[in-house]
């Protein structure tokens, strides 16, 4: 088993660092605000780290799962950010969406101190950390990522690296443009059965099963013909995922116009208060405009 320090504990990085201890591994968390950590190490056990550099010290691998750019940046470099306390050898596993262009920068930065970075973006929720069914998409070199996989086995369902620094990243944002085709195409549907005067709940019981069928439509479709919005991912993370998608495919040339346009439309949610509604809150403003 492993030393893990484990900084970031948001609603994703606090179970996730309780599966790591579960599987008997030995972890140090670090979080921004102290009482959160003090209440992982209550109903975990482990230790609390005052700083990013004092977890990572003597740690076999280093993960984090934090907010945006920022603040990776934030617990990774400086006097007190981890790799000041990292020792050669060590691996730096990121579980934040974040831009590739930050990745491949704290890559180097790992690399000047003979240490190894692997990107490690996770899709599935707080439903899938909370169970260990989160689904990882991994960058970076071949050994870090070997080394590494074992270890993120303690809350995820599949792991696959899919190529070189950055490249799982790149590949959370095609899950992100995906999802949000896929929850507009939804939304529009349940809205148009109900000004039809149909049954949602019948209508989805049968074309479910064929090929309109998505995770979206399974785990969703209840909850947003029933107006509710307090379940998973929220609007802000999705729009600023959204944004890190949009300015990568202005910078590499690819044509993104539904997503482009999804992402207007949770502006629009976020003006009718629904910043942290999920995602799925996008059939609300499709109720919104018909007044």
């Amino acid at each position: 088993m492993a030393k893990i320090a484990f900084l970031g504990l948001g609603v994703m990085g606090y179970p996730m660092a309780g599966h790591l201890v579960k599987a008997g591994h030995e972890v140090v968390v670090y979080n921004r605000s102290p009482e959160k950590a003090a209440n992982w190490v209550s109903e975990f056990g482990g230790a609390a780290a005052r700083s990013p550099r004092q977890a990572a010290e003597g740690a076999e691998f280093v993960m984090a799962c934090v907010g945006n750019d920022d603040d990776l940046r934030a617990v990774v470099l400086g006097e007190e950010g981890a790799l000041a306390g990292m020792a050669p050898g060590t691996v730096f596993v990121d579980h934040t969406t974040v831009s590739a262009q930050v990745t491949r920068e704290l890559y180097g930065a790992a690399d000047a101190v003979q240490a190894s970075f692997v990107d490690a973006p996770v899709s599935g929720g707080q439903a899938g950390a909370e169970n260990g069914q989160l689904v990882v998409m991994c960058g970076g070199d071949e050994g870090a990522y070997a080394r590494a996989e074992p270890v993120i086995a303690a809350y995820a369902k599949l792991c696959k690296r899919l190529g070189e620094s950055g490249a799982g990243q790149l590949t959370k944002m095609v899950n992100q443009i995906c999802i949000a085709g896929l929850v507009q195409g939804l939304s529009e549907g349940l809205h148009f059965a109900e000004k039809a005067g149909l049954d949602g709940r019948a209508v989805v019981e049968v074309i479910g099963g064929g090929a309109a069928g998505s995770w979206q439509m399974v785990n969703r479709y209840e909850t947003m013909l029933d107006d509710e919005f307090e379940h998973g991912f929220a609007v802000d993370w999705m729009r600023k995922d959204l944004g890190i998608c949009l300015q990568t495919a202005n910078e590499n040339g690819a044509s993104l116009p539904v997503t482009a346009l999804v992402d207007q439309f949770y502006k629009d949610v976020q003006k009718l208060g629904g910043a942290r509604w999920d995602t799925s809150s996008l059939i609300k403003r499709l109720r919104a405009l018909d007044g």
